[in-house]
């Protein structure tokens, strides 16, 4: 499974199988429990067939020399363990069982118990599974490894037999065909305005059939068209996916495996054009694999899994951020609660940065890989939640993603062993995210000539006066999203060199915001007259000094001066009409002095600034409404020179 970037499902149910081979070997090294000649033959010839991966002729054989030899105890067992590998696990456990039966000593029937305990649990048969676990643990007192594996096993029978019958709300449905075409799809991403959903295609059904990422966008009427190939540049002759995508749509992370195994690598997107991928470097990747990678809406933190040295089980997820200079860090383990002792697989952060969505076998859960959900608090991830059921089930579920509203998800899910497709479901609202925030997203553009512009967009969080994303948009077309997360306050600073900045203020402390925000900036040359509002200047009722969430944007406002140090500007205050005019008048000159006298501490000449205040004499809106009389209460910058 996790020699392709795929990571079907059909590798997690050969883990076990591994285990079992080993357990198998010590105590099958001695003679067989039978004599027949001819039996032996097709039981030895039967295996030349299995390890290729012909399960109908090995079983076929199989059932020939038990024809001969009823009481073949090893090739019941090598029978129940092809009828599994060929994904029929009812008659997997009528092979184990007769090898039970047949077996009289603990050496051998503990590997038939595990062997059951395993099955019963993937098929969802908690009370079997637990007691042939339970038989297992008696006997086996030395192999630490396989005790602690039979007691998560025996862990998860106990808490599917608690939650058997459960149903969370959940309404799932598969896609429709349009999108479902090929024989296998998974591993979806979604850009997180929600019109465009990424995914893994293979080919055919077998397990070395190549695979390519492809795109579906919605339409007018918000149907998902026919998926098409991503980008020549994108998809090769190697096998290409389980990619995530940047918040905007325009920077793609993604998995390539070929004649050196699988690296994450990336591509940018100018225009309509996907740019050819890079590897992330070392920093990143490594000798072992790395796959299933999940980028931060704010672009600054990657997700991904790798078998690499120094982790806490087999697969575990890790993460690299950027450095100061726009360069991934020396990827760090994500450590306990999230990573177990065994597997964790496909990240996904969500878009407020702060729920993160995986899969694992190694947490209290029905069995196999599960859905969980673990939310950041004050740096620290908590303990991840089993996404409960009809979500989770015995069989195995991963690749689940969340849309930025937090009400949705899609994933992948197997049909059979050589078929999937992807599926959406809503999200019950014990497990909605607390913090949805929203998207912004638009065209920059030069408010005179219309033409597109490639400007920095920036977005700080004023409650810390930290900057949290930044990004640039599109140098061919102009276009930029942000995502703008929830439970704080922020401001939002567009700029680019020869033209005047631009700022919004965004406030969901106190409510979160639905609906996407749709906002196209035109920014004015620095001339004569451009004038723009500092919208996240504070000051407290009546006073005038400058709050500390103002600084984000002072300091903004201070690099610009310095980077135009030949311009003049006039900083002035202004208030609505509740109140005596000349109180207004002098109460806006104040503030318009408070905010000269921070840049002045900055070290902008005095020569650069002048002061006034208007009072109520310039209003932006009419004084009818307090949302209109707070638009009118503001600090301009006005270039006068």
């Amino acid at each position: 499974m996790f020699a392709d970037c795929s990571v079907d499902l059909t590798m997690k149910r050969i883990i076990p199988t591994v285990i079992l081979f080993l357990f198998f070997s010590p105590a099958f090294s001695q003679a067989l429990s039978t004599k027949n000649k001819k039996a032996i033959d097709l039981y030895i010839e039967a295996d030349n067939y299995r390890v290729r991966g012909q399960y109908d002729q090995a079983i076929r054989l199989l059932k020939q020399a038990i024809e001969k030899e009823n009481k073949f105890e090893e090739a019941y067992y090598r029978l129940g363990m092809t009828y599994r590998s060929a994904g029929d696990l009812g008659s997997s456990n009528d092979s184990f069982e007769k090898a039970l039966v047949l077996s009289p000593y603990p050496l051998k029937q503990k590997i038939y118990l595990f062997s059951l305990g395993d099955n019963y649990l993937r098929s969802g048969q908690y009370q079997k599974a637990k007691s042939n676990l339970e038989k297992f643990l008696a006997i086996e007192k030395t192999d630490k490894i396989k005790m602690e594996q039979a007691s998560l096993w025996s862990m998860q029978a106990d808490y599917g037999l608690v939650h058997t019958g459960e149903n969370l709300g959940y309404r799932v449905k598969v896609l429709n065909d349009t999108v479902n075409k090929y024989p296998m799809q998974y591993f979806p991403a979604i850009t997180a305005a929600g019109e465009e959903l990424i995914f893994t295609v293979r080919y055919g059904r077998a397990h070395n059939d190549n695979e390519d990422i492809f795109i579906s966008r919605k339409n007018t009427f918000g149907k998902w068209q026919e998926p098409v190939s991503i980008s020549v540049n994108i998809n090769t002759e190697y096998r290409e996916g389980a990619c995530t995508i940047s918040a905007d749509g325009r920077h793609l992370i993604f998995t390539i495996c070929g004649p050196r195994g699988c690296d994450l690598y990336e591509s940018k997107k100018e225009g309509e054009v996907w740019r050819k991928p890079v590897s992330l470097g070392p920093t990143v990747n490594s000798s072992g694999w790395e796959a299933q990678p999940s980028l931060s809406a704010d672009g600054n933190e990657l997700y991904f899994v790798s078998d690499r040295k120094g982790g806490v089980g087999g697969y575990d997820i890790w993460y690299s951020q950027k450095d100061s200079a726009g360069a991934w860090a020396k990827a760090i383990n994500l450590g306990k609660p999230v990573n177990t002792k065994f597997d964790e697989i496909a990240p996904f952060i969500h878009v407020n940065n702060r729920n993160l969505y995986f899969a694992s076998n190694g947490l209290p859960g029905f069995g196999g890989f599960d859905i969980y959900s673990s939310e950041k608090i004050n740096n620290q991830w908590q303990n991840p939640l089993n996404m409960g059921a009809p979500l989770n089930d015995y069989e195995d579920q991963y690749s689940f993603v969340v849309t930025s509203d937090g009400l949705n998800a899609f994933y992948s899910r197997e049909e059979g062993r050589t078929k999937s497709k992807i599926y959406q479901t809503n999200i019950p609202k014990e497990f909605q995210i607390r913090s949805r925030g929203n998207v912004v997203s638009g065209v920059v553009n030069d408010g005179q000539t219309k033409r597109p512009l490639q400007a920095e967009v920036e977005l700080f969080d004023l409650k810390t006066n930290e900057r949290i994303s930044v990004s640039n948009s599109d140098s061919v077309n102009g276009r930029y999203l942000v995502v703008v997360p929830g439970q704080s306050e922020y401001a939002f600073h567009v700029s680019e060199p020869g033209y005047l900045f631009y700022t919004l203020h965004f406030n969901y402390e106190t409510k979160d915001q639905d609906h996407p925000l749709v906002m196209d900036i035109a920014l004015q040359p620095i001339q004569k007259n451009a004038v723009t509002v500092l919208n996240n200047i504070f000051f407290d009722f009546n006073q005038s000094d400058i709050n500390a969430r103002s600084y984000s944007e002072l300091d903004e406002v201070v690099k610009f001066l310095k980077e135009n140090p030949g311009i003049k500007v006039e900083i002035s205050g202004h208030t609505d009409n509740v109140g005596i005019e000349n109180y207004n008048q002098q109460l806006s000159l104040k503030r318009a002095q408070s905010v000269v006298s921070y840049f002045l501490s900055k070290g902008i000449a005095a020569a650069q600034l002048t002061q006034i205040g208007y009072g109520s004499k310039k209003p932006i809106k009419l004084n009818d409404t307090e949302e209109n009389r707070q638009v009118n209460r503001r600090i301009e910058f006005k270039v006068v020179e």
